[in-house]
C-alpha cells in the first residue's frame, strides 16, 4: 500500500498517510506537523464590561475546562493543556507504531519540512510525484485506470451558477415567445 503526496500530508494528513506501507511525496510536498494546537477566543471581560453574565452547568469537574464565554480558571486552563499534552503523547505514539525508523522526539515539534527533507527525516520513502510513482510502475504492475479531476475554484463555481441562472432565464424568456405569450 502506497500513498503519494504531491502537496501536503501534514497534521491529520500525515497520520493517516503513516499508515501505508511506503510513502512517497513530491520534493516541494508539506509533510509533518506532528503536534497538537488549539486555541479559542474569550470574551468574559467584554460581556462583564456590559453586564453579562454566563451560566455554565456542567456534570462532572472536568467537562468544560476552557470556556469563549465564561471566566476561566488556572485549574481549567492546567488541565486544557494538559489534554493537549496527552493528545500529542498518542499521536506521537502512533507514528512510532507506523513509522519506527523516525527519530519520534526530533520531529514531533510541529514543524514541517518539504519533500527532500522529509526523506532525511525518515518520513517519507521516496521523492517523487504521484505522476513519477504511476509510470514507474507501468510496467511491473496492472493499471486499471488513471483519471484526473481538475478542481473548479470560487470563481468557476459562480461563473457556472450564474452561466446556469442566465441560461435558465433565457430559456423561459425564449418558451414564452414561442408560446406567443409577448407578441400576438
Amino acid at each position: 500500500f502506497t500513498i503519494a503526496v504531491d502537496k501536503v500530508a501534514a497534521s491529520g494528513g500525515y497520520m493517516m498517510a503513516c499508515t501505508a506501507n511506503q510513502i512517497v511525496a513530491a520534493p516541494f510536498a508539506i509533510i509533518g506537523s506532528i503536534g497538537v494546537m488549539a486555541q479559542l477566543p474569550n470574551i468574559n471581560k467584554l460581556l462583564k464590561k456590559h453586564d453579562v453574565d454566563i451560566e455554565l452547568h456542567t456534570a462532572g469537574e472536568f467537562k468544560r475546562t476552557l470556556t469563549v464565554l465564561g471566566e476561566n480558571t488556572e485549574k481549567g486552563r492546567d488541565k486544557f493543556k494538559q489534554d493537549i499534552q496527552d493528545t500529542h503523547e498518542l499521536f506521537k505514539d502512533f507514528i512510532k507504531e507506523e513509522r519506527e525508523q523516525v527519530n519520534i522526539e526530533e520531529i514531533a515539534t510541529g514543524e514541517i519540512w518539504y519533500g527532500r527533507q522529509a526523506i532525511a527525516k525518515n518520513l517519507i520513502d521516496q521523492v517523487m510525484t504521484s505522476d513519477e510513482y504511476i509510470y514507474s510502475k507501468v510496467d511491473s504492475v496492472d493499471i486499471i485506470q488513471v483519471s484526473y479531476e481538475v478542481k473548479k475554484g470560487m470563481a468557476s463555481k459562480l461563473g457556472l451558477a450564474a452561466e446556469t441562472t442566465l441560461d435558465n432565464a433565457f430559456g423561459k424568456i425564449w418558451e414564452r415567445l414561442s408560446q406567443g405569450r409577448y407578441f400576438s
